[in-house]
Formats: structure tokens, sequence, C-alpha cells
């Protein structure tokens, strides 16, 4: 059974808030399951209504006449009590039932029971999920298994994550036989990727036939999402959606419209780029202008390179034998793109996105950074390799000089053990599972009108 780290935050929001829940993510990440897991611990009785599964439960929120109203038909149509006070009610895949949106108001104000929601494609098909008032409905999102999660359910002991932990904080070596292991976990773990489903299957047999199986299914999934769009732009989603691993195996990894059409225009597909950015099933990384704070006045929004929601999707998409060559650590094969991928699913899982994106820094004067992120109010930037030349990075190089730019510390995650030199840290590429956006903190300031 896989442990993740939102259960904790769920658990604890059932134990302490009266709001409704929402939990969201791509297809396949694991939203039903850890809901229910978490909600049969802390309620007595727990009622799921699954808007795909029942579609005529989507008639129960038509014209209703308030809270009083709603659950009374509720109650009628799941056929078993609902106790106030120890029942949770689970709406799933709520992205079939437009209504939910104001009724789940309705529903908290009367206060007799507790609710959670949970869907995919909410970006795309609810957008006004999100518009529901202050102070009836918390939303937490959830993403593919991050490289910490994948390293406990692959029977990695606790006490050697603290121990990496140790070494991250003091940068200091890792213990050789440790680092070998563990950067042969990472080649693992770009294989499997975090789907909850292609891990678990890994975890119980240990075969990657099998894993690619479930990746082909999900893929499928997200294809078949994909074809649900009207005629005009499914076209244009698909075609971008195929042209991603090829993307990231160029040179600069940055999307490049003309292979899509030769008169591409940015504006022409910029819907099929945002479907796919709100079904949450890439990561777009979006060129700055300047490695400078804020970040995000600084994005070029037609710039920008797109990167798989989860790297063992990725993978199988490049054919089966990558798998071996992976395992295999087979040096004739740049296998940047995959390393890249890995740290981008890592930056969005802790956090670092703006606006849902990611950045990265490229000029022809100074040559590109593979991602930009504010860490602890500064700009951090981070160059990811993949080679045994890592202490190879001429733009990173020529950014941490400048001093304009006044950035105190890069990262370079690569094969190597951990080292620092100057204002670079060199760390294994497993240390990005310690790379952890700092929470917002209490800032109070009051305001002392003028007195006449």
């Amino acid at each position: 059974m896989l442990r993740r780290k939102i259960e904790d935050q769920i658990r604890e929001f059932f134990t302490n808030e009266s709001r409704a829940l929402l939990v969201t993510g791509a297809r396949q990440v694991g939203k039903t399951y850890i809901i229910r897991k978490v909600a049969r611990e802390c309620f007595d009785n727990v009622v799921e209504i699954n808007f795909i599964e029942q579609p005529n439960a989507i008639s129960l929120f038509s014209g209703h006449n308030g809270a009083k109203d709603l659950l009374m038909r509720l109650s009628a149509f799941v056929h078993k009590p609902l106790i106030p006070g120890k029942t949770l009610i689970f709406f799933d895949e709520i992205q079939e039932c437009e209504e939910i949106t104001t009724a789940i108001k309705f529903l908290v104000d009367d206060g007799s029971y507790r609710y959670a929601m949970s869907g995919s494609l909410l970006g795309v098909e609810l957008q006004d999920v999100r518009s529901v008032p202050v102070g009836y409905l918390d939303e937490y999102e959830m993403f593919p298994l991050d490289l910490m999660e994948f390293f406990e359910a692959i029977g990695i002991p606790r006490t050697i994550i603290d121990s990496l932990r140790e070494c991250f904080d003091a940068r200091k070596e890792v213990d050789p036989f440790i680092h070998k292991r563990m950067l042969e976990a990472v080649q693992l773990y770009l294989i499997v990727g975090g789907m909850p489903a292609a891990v678990q299957r890994y975890v119980d047999t240990n075969n990657l036939r099998d894993v690619l199986n479930i990746h082909r299914s999900i893929i499928r999934t997200y294809k078949r999402d994909i074809t649900k769009r009207d005629s005009e732009h499914k076209l244009r989603i698909q075609e971008i959606y195929d042209l991603v691993p090829s993307e990231l195996n160029v040179a600069n990894k940055r999307f490049i419209l003309k292979e899509l059409h030769a008169k591409a225009r940015y504006a022409r597909y910029d819907s099929g780029f945002m479907w796919l950015k709100d079904a949450g099933v890439v990561i777009p990384t979006y060129n700055i202008e300047s490695p400078e704070m804020p970040l995000l006045l600084n994005k070029q929004h037609n710039l920008f390179k797109l990167f798989m929601n989860d790297v063992g999707l990725l993978t199988s998409m490049y054919g089966s034998s990558v798998r071996q060559q992976l395992l295999t650590n087979y040096i004739h094969i740049n296998w940047g793109a995959i390393h890249e991928n890995m740290v981008a699913q890592e930056l969005v899982a802790h956090g670092y996105t703006v606006d849902n994106s990611l950045f990265y820094f490229n000029s022809k004067k100074q040559g590109e950074l593979d991602f930009v992120i504010e860490h602890n109010g500064q700009v951090l930037p981070i160059e990811v390799k993949s080679g045994k030349d890592y202490e190879r990075h001429n733009a990173l190089s020529g950014v941490m000089k400048n001093v304009d730019y006044n950035i105190p510390l890069s990262i370079v995650f690569c094969q190597g053990n951990v080292r620092v030199k100057d204002s670079i840290i060199y760390l294994p590429i497993y240390m990005a599972m310690f790379l952890e956006h700092e929470r917002d903190e209490d800032f109070f300031y009051k305001f002392d009108p003028p007195k006449l």
C-alpha cells in the first residue's frame, strides 16, 4: 500500500476544518483512493457518489430549493442513513456535474455533514469550481509520486533518507556505496515514474513489462479525453501531445511550432496548449527575459518547453528499449530530457510553480539555464546534468558572474556527489527530493491612520 504525503494534510483537514475539501489533479494520480482511505479512518459513515458511474445523480442538483431539499434527495438516492455529525459525503468525478459548484455552498452552510470532492479536467470542463466563496471550500492538488514517496514505496529505509537529508543540509558527501545505490534507484524511477498504479504494480511484481502496459493504458486514457474535445481543436491538442517526447529530445528542448505546421502561429494553437496544461498532463516551462524577481513579470508566453506530467509516461513513449538502456546506464545516449522531466516534476510537486508554470532562461549571449525558481525570496538557477561532464556549464557560470543579477547561489543536479565550489552547489540528482518551497509565514502590518 503506497503512502502519500497528502494523506496527513487531508487527515488534519478532516479533523480540524468544517469546509468542503476539493482534491484536484490529472487523471490516475490517486485522488479517489486517497480520499476513500483517509475518510474511512476519520468518519463512521462515508457515502460516495460518482457522477460518471452514477450519471443519474447529476439530476439531483437541478432545480433544488436549498440544502434541505438537496439532502432529502441525496438520502433517497444513496439508500442508506446519513448520520449528522458523523457522515462524509464524497462527490467524485465532479467535472460531470456543473451544478455542484453552487450546491456545495448550501450544503456546507447547513452544517449537517462533511463533504469532499474530486475530479479530473477541472481546469478544462468545470472552471467555475474554484469560484465557490471563500470559507466554503479548500483545494489540495495531487501529483504523481515524487522521489521521496517512490523511494519509500520500493523499500528504501527511512534511516537512509534521513542520513541523505543530513548530507544535503550540511553540504557533505554521501557514503559512496549509498550514493551508487541511490543513483540506481533514480534510474528505476525514470522508468516506473510516479503514477500510483504503475508504482504499485512494480512493487507487487517487479515486472517492467506490466508497468509499461499500465503506462500505455494511462496514455490512451489521456488521448480519449482529448478526443472528447470539439473537432476544431482536438486534432491540434493531439498533435501537441504526441510531439512532446521528440521536442524534448532536440538541442534546446524548446517547443517549435513549425514541427506542427510549416505556417503555425502560437495564437492558433494556444487553446491546445492551455487544454493540456489545465488537464494537468503537461508541465509548461516558459522562458524569462532575465533571471530576476519577480519571475512572472519576465515571462515570455511564446517561448516555452513542455514536459510530461510523469517521467515514466515519457520514458514509455520513447519506446520499450529505452528502459533496458536506462537500467544498464547505456552511456551513448543523452538522457538529459528524461532527467530534466524528472526535476520538473519534482519542482511542481514541491510548490515551485508560479501561475501553474515553471521557468527557464535562455539568451543568445549567455546560453540556457534549465530552470529558474524563486527560493527563500531569491532567484535560484538550476542545471540538470545527466553525464559525467557536469562541471561544464558556461551559461550558469556566466549568469553567476553577472553582477547585475546578484544571484547568491545556484544548484547543479548531477550524477556526482555533494560538492560546493564558489557559489555553485553540486548535488546528486536524487537530492532534488529535499528542495522544498518555503511556506508562507504570517505577515502582520498594522496601519496607523493619521489623526487630526
